[in-house]
């Protein structure tokens, strides 16, 4: 379930409070306190038979004797008696609780894990949503709801706050209220048995009296619900998300480089950063966060100009600006002139712009006006320092006077001080334009605004084609992996890793196996140059370790001298060791390429892993890697490597060339497709991987797999492309073409696609006259989360993104996963070849198979065509109610035949 009956949790009509209590002090008290105090519009019934009333109100001996159904029950009684109480309000009709009570977790007594299933189990029929257990309760201030044990109740505000600890849930409440800060939820989720993170942003992203989710997370629980919600939601309001347990010892043990480096604070900055979720990492940059975000526009870049009224602030503003990573905009000489116009000689003549500490209020507005109008400036920071000679509150109402008639940039704003400083900032909160009370804060604000653009940017971005269209031999990959485990051997053999990398098309070196020290010095000869020797044993993972590699052996007798060393020194190292000979491999000119690492690790919550950096044998040290998620493409995977520090190195320098990136990104994507095809594969670690203008090299490389149990969840967090999806089709004037489902890549060819359709066809389909498929609506339509939609295109075999899309179809599951709207468009040069009736029996086909119970959709009454073709596939036709000129369709799939 997701956002299903959550209604009945934040907009109940009536309450029913189990376990309520006149003790002064207890929970059942302080509850009831709450929950009669706030204000709430409809019933609120006590129930605890030990009292005639709580809070001056009628208490009720047990559920049965409620006058009515509760739509929310908010339950403090012992653990035992709860799976009772929620089978029986259930039954009664009842369809949310908020269960206080904690030992529903075998570390809290021997049989709370029994208690937990039973709980949910009473729960499950009556599709009763349980917030908790363990939990400080709910709050709704603009519904007047205090369903908890919180100290203070909060003020209604727009932002929504979202926590496992019911300790931060109120040291946040405390936090705000000094601060003036409101909230149109807060909700302390506890153990997390029912409603959970991804519910919570499904239904506050649709939520019109929310600006912006602020979450804080422990652990997430169903991951790939997570991902698909996050996503969504961050695509139409800002999500800010604080994460508990970064250290390095929470990271998992693992025997390859790549496993000891994804790190899982690693993999949660990679996740949130997927998502489109600003991450920040207290409290209080949260709330600061959250705070900019809800009252000030993203900027257009990270071009900041700083206005102050003394040079002292603007050079603390201007190295907190360098530190986070923003710019300082460079003055147009046109500003410059209008800046010396108006301010008197001794201003600073550049950005930070100071004009002065006497700066009078009518300086702040004649010096901010040409910023504002700046083309070269993104966002303006106006910075104040209280003065005896002017008036700071004045100030401010100049600065919103100048905002105000020319607004289009972004404002933020710092009024230094306390007392005298107040006046200021209220005069911005007043006008919603961004005030902090420090320079560094007010820049960090800016730049949580620029992460937040660059953040949604990256959501919509278009990924360039895949440079060439490889198909992996999966099948074959699966083979190498099953056939080391059928021999109870957890690391792939060297001849095994060579298939495995081949199947996915990896360029690779070609080692030679010899038995011997002679057959090495042998394999030597064959290769005719400088060769490098490595040891063989399953059982020896860091060869240099143990004295397993020696490099630049240019002779067959030097060889064989090394290699009969080499078993000698392993032996010694490593007696317990199995040795199967060695590796032989031709030794590679490295001038020119750069040594890096690639690899897999599989994280316990988030599934397979994607690692990349500097590689080496030192690369523990260097810590120069970044984690990514699968499935990539070519922009993604690109964006994956920017965040090291080699890819500047990789751009070329001090006469060494560039590397071929394309290649390293294609590489990326092949080691992700890996990832999402073998479940069994667990480790994989290429170290290095030679990048140079010519291609890339894979050298050593580790791949350690392991059994697969059916898993209980999805294994990857993202569903990647479905594959299976695909099929050849032949219309009706002979053609084969391919069906399958849409890809980012495909936004330029369906934006050429839309310029085919007729003027009224853009109507009926879009119930709007539309010129041109915009940027932004076609990567919606493109860019779609597998798991929550589809959508199905007709077009030519080939490269994604350079084929012509000759129909569309798609489908939009709600959260719940019961019903599903669909869409079709076919241009109408490829119209009268039934096109249309192929695509929606394919969608529908789908959403029987996903599990859908209803396809439906809204077609203008006027479209006969689309009309005719959904009475002829069994929909229902009904007039919609509230506008006259459409009509809703359904199919009701249950009553379909099984496919």
């Amino acid at each position: 379930m997701t956002i299903r009956n959550l209604n009945y949790l934040f907009k109940p009509k009536s309450v029913a409070l189990i376990g309520a209590s006149t003790r002064p002090g207890s929970v059942g008290a302080v509850l009831a306190r709450n929950l009669f105090r706030a204000g709430f519009d409809g019933p609120v019934m006590p129930v605890n038979p030990k009292y005639v009333a709580v809070e001056g109100v009628l208490a009720y001996k047990n559920v049965a004797s409620l006058p009515l159904a509760p739509d929310l029950a908010v339950i403090a009684t012992p653990p035992e008696s709860v799976p009772g109480l929620i089978a029986e309000l259930g039954a009664r009709g009842t369809k949310a609780a908020v269960i206080i009570t904690a030992g529903f977790k075998d570390s809290d007594n021997a049989h709370g894990a029994a208690l937990r299933r039973a709980m949910l189990e009473a729960a499950q029929p009556h599709l009763l949503r349980i917030v908790g257990p363990n939990c400080v309760g709910l709050m709704v201030p603009g519904q007047h709801l205090n369903a908890s044990f919180a100290h203070l109740t909060p003020r209604a505000g727009r932002l929504a706050f979202v926590a496992q600890s019911g300790a931060v849930v109120t040291s946040v409440i405390d936090w705000a209220q000094p601060r003036g800060v409101g909230f149109s939820h807060l909700v302390s989720l506890g153990d997390v048995a029912d409603v959970d993170f991804g519910d919570l942003l499904d239904y506050l992203a649709g939520d019109p009296d929310t600006d912006a989710i602020l979450l804080y997370i422990e652990a997430v629980r169903s991951p790939r619900k997570f991902m698909s919600a996050a996503r969504a939601a961050a695509r139409v309001k800002p999500v800010v998300v604080v994460k508990a347990g970064r250290s390095a010892a929470a990271a998992r043990a693992a025997a390859s480089h790549t496993g000891a480096l994804a790190g899982n604070d690693a993999v949660y900055d990679a996740v949130f950063r997927r998502a489109g979720m600003l991450r920040v990492h207290t409290l209080d940059e949260l709330f600061t966060a959250a705070e900019i975000l809800a009252t000030t526009r993203p900027p257009a870049g990270d071009r900041l100009a700083i206005l102050s009224n003394g040079g002292g602030i603007g050079i603390m503003a201007t190295d907190a600006l360098e530190q986070h990573g923003g710019r300082l905009a460079e003055l147009a000489p046109e500003t410059i002139a209008a800046l010396d116009r108006a301010l008197p000689p001794t201003w600073s003549h550049g950005n930070p712009v100071d004009i002065v500490g006497d700066a009078p209020p009518e300086r702040y507005e004649a010096a901010l006006l040409p910023l504002l109008q700046d083309p070269g400036v993104d966002a303006v920071l106006a910075l104040h320092a209280p003065v005896a000679v002017a008036d700071g509150a004045e100030a401010a109402r100049a600065v919103v006077r100048a905002f105000k008639s020319k607004p289009g940039k972004t404002l933020v704003t710092s009024w230094v001080g306390d007392q005298v400083a107040r006046a200021g900032r209220q005069v911005f909160t007043d006008n919603r334009i961004g005030t902090c009370r420090t320079p560094e804060e007010a820049v960090r604000a800016f730049m949580y605004l620029e992460r937040y653009r660059r953040g949604r940017l990256a959501l919509m971005q278009t990924p360039p084609s895949v440079p060439e269209q490889f198909e992996p031999d999966a099948e074959r990959a699966r083979y190498v992996c099953r056939q080391a485990l059928a021999d109870h051997r957890e690391w792939l053999a060297p001849d095994e890793v060579t298939a495995l990398l081949a199947a996915y098309h990896i360029p690779q070196v070609q080692p030679r196996h010899a038995a011997t020290p002679e057959a090495a010095g042998q394999a030597a000869t064959d290769i005719g140059g400088p060769v490098a020797l490595k040891i063989r044993s399953p059982d020896i993972i860091h060869k240099t370790d143990v004295g397993g590699v020696v490099l630049n052996l240019h002779h067959p007798a030097a060889v064989r001298d090394a290699a009969e060393a080499m078993l000698e020194q392993v032996r010694k190292s490593r007696p317990d060791a199995r040795i199967d000979g060695f590796q032989v491999e031709p030794m590679l000119d490295r001038s020119r390429s750069h040594e890096l690492i690639v690899g897999i690790a599989v994280d316990p919550q988030f599934g397979p892993c994607i690692l990349f950096g500097q590689g080496g044998t030192a690369v523990e040290v260097l810590n120069d890697t970044a984690i990514g998620l699968p499935p990539l493409n070519m922009r993604l995977a690109h964006e994956l490597m920017s965040f090291t520090r080699v890819h500047g190195l990789l751009q070329g320098h001090r006469g060494i060339p560039g590397a071929d990136l394309d290649a390293i990104a294609l590489t990326l994507i092949k080691v992700a497709q890996m990832a999402a095809d073998l479940a069994e594969l667990v480790e994989l670690d290429i170290n290095p991987l030679l990048a140079s203008p010519e291609g890339v090299l894979a050298v050593d490389v580790r791949v350690r797999v392991a059994a697969v149990a059916e898993p209980a969840a999805p294994r990857l967090a993202i569903r990647p492309y479905p594959k299976s999806l695909e099929q050849t089709v032949v219309i009706g004037d002979g053609r084969s073409l391919l069906l399958r489902p849409i890809l980012p890549e495909d936004e330029p060819k369906l934006q050429k696609s839309f310029e085919r359709l007729t003027p009224e066809q853009v109507r009926l389909r879009f119930f709007v006259p539309m010129k041109e498929l915009g940027h932004s609506l076609a990567a919606r339509l493109t860019q779609i989360d597998y798991d929550r939609e589809m959508a199905l295109i007709l077009t030519e075999p080939g490269i994604p993104g350079t084929t012509e899309i000759f129909g569309v179809v798609r489908i939009a599951a709600d959260p719940d996963n019961e019903r599903g709207e669909y869409a079709v468009v076919v241009p109408e040069h490829m119209t009268g070849q039934g096109l249309g009736a192929l695509l929606m029996r394919q969608i529908i086909d789908y959403a029987k198979k996903r599990g859908l119970r209803e396809v439906w959709g809204d077609v203008l009454r006027e479209n006969a065509a689309m009309l005719g073709l959904v009475r002829k596939l069994g929909f229902r036709v009904k007039d919609d109610p509230d506008d006259p000129s459409l009509v809703r369709v359904t199919l009701d799939l249950t009553e379909l035949p099984a496919t």
